[in-house]
């Protein structure tokens, strides 16, 4: 018995010997393994803390667009990205030292891409305002649109904003326009039927065949689309707003938005912007 008892003590002591060497042995190996994850973890943060040293790394800034709101962005007849955000999107990628890459979507997807990091930077007419400065950071502007109210040729009823009161009004979908109609519009004149869309074509089609009585965009944009498809629609009014469209990205990347502001800014001086402007518009840019 005394033996059993004895041999039983002398296991059981063995056992938690072997026990503390293992559980040293884990401390260490955990101990050297957070160090390791740790001092990783903390490069990489530091090199995505650090937007504008990815995208030199990478030789490229990746832009959203739409692509589909001419003269801004479209694809060209090689199927290729084209338009005045094109043009100014190639201008910064090279006083950055890198190329543009575009990836084109539907503006109402492209804030929430840019968030998800699909995109570096959105060029696509994103208009500055207050609650987009909640959630992202934009340049200083690199373009002024002025915003008239359109109807068809025929249509001598409506002539501002005034008159939307019991009509269907088309407007972009997830666009500052929108936002102004619901916001400021309607609790201004009264109820009205809001038709949105995802491309500029389609409102103005649907203008064009009666769908809808009016809808409000920049006469940059619109122009060159009732030339090529012969559509009978006017601007009617003064402008009812000027918005200034500036580039886009995520928060808290300080190095990005002071290079693309200096970028912007050495636009100005070298006639770059106003280049590009009297390209697509036939006038030299107003701000």
């Amino acid at each position: 018995m005394k033996f059993r008892v004895k041999s039983l003590f002398m296991s059981l002591s063995l056992i938690a010997v072997i026990a503390l060497v293992l559980a040293g042995c884990g401390k260490d190996s955990a101990s050297s393994g957070s160090n390791a994850s740790g001092g990783s973890g903390n490069q990489a943060s530091s090199s995505a803390g650090n937007l504008l040293e990815q995208v030199k790394k990478n030789g490229k800034i990746k832009v959203g667009l739409m692509g589909t709101y001419a003269p801004y962005n479209f694809l060209n007849d090689k199927k290729e990205v084209d338009g005045y955000d094109a043009d100014i999107a190639k201008a910064i990628a090279k006083k950055l030292g890198v190329e543009a890459e575009f990836i084109t979507g539907e503006f109402s997807g492209l804030i929430e891409g840019l968030q998800q990091g699909k995109y570096d930077v959105l060029i696509s007419q994103v208009t500055i305002t207050d609650d987009r400065k909640k959630t992202m950071d934009f340049s200083e502007p690199y373009i002024k649109n002025s915003v008239n109210v359109v109807v068809k040729s025929d249509n001598n009823t409506i002539k501002s904003i005034d008159d939307f009161k019991g009509k269907k009004i088309g407007v972009g979908l997830g666009t500052n326009d929108e936002k102004y109609l619901r916001d400021e519009a309607m609790p201004k004149v009264g109820k009205f039927e809001i038709a949105t869309y995802n491309d500029v074509i389609s409102s103005l089609m649907d203008l064009n065949t009666g769908r809808i009585d009016a809808t409000i965009n920049n006469m940059f944009a619109l122009k060159p689309l009732i030339d090529q498809n012969h559509l009978k629609i006017k601007a009617v009014g003064d402008s009812i707003k000027d918005d200034y469209a500036g580039v886009a990205m995520r928060k808290n990347n300080p190095e990005l938005l002071d290079a693309i502001n200096k970028a912007l800014e050495e636009m100005k001086t070298d006639g770059t912007l106003k280049e590009i402007h009297q390209k697509w518009f036939g006038v030299d840019p107003s701000f």
